[in-house]
């Protein structure tokens, strides 16, 4: 496991499965690596992608 795991840190991946295959958890994001994609999907992540922030302020 550890093998796996340093080997996970040291490739550019967006996504590394260790010990099963193709599992998509809506929950966590996923997305290519440097120029690859369009950005990330799913998860919290890829909301950054959609959204800007805005500061409202009002005085009553």
């Amino acid at each position: 496991m550890s093998k796996a795991l340093r080997y996970a840190e040291d490739i550019d991946a967006g996504m590394v499965w260790v010990n099963m295959h193709t599992f998509l958890d809506p929950a966590v994001p996923f997305g290519g690596m440097k120029g690859s994609g369009i950005g990330r999907e799913f998860g919290s992540a890829f909301i950054d992608d959609y959204t800007e922030l805005k500061s409202v302020m009002v005085r009553y």
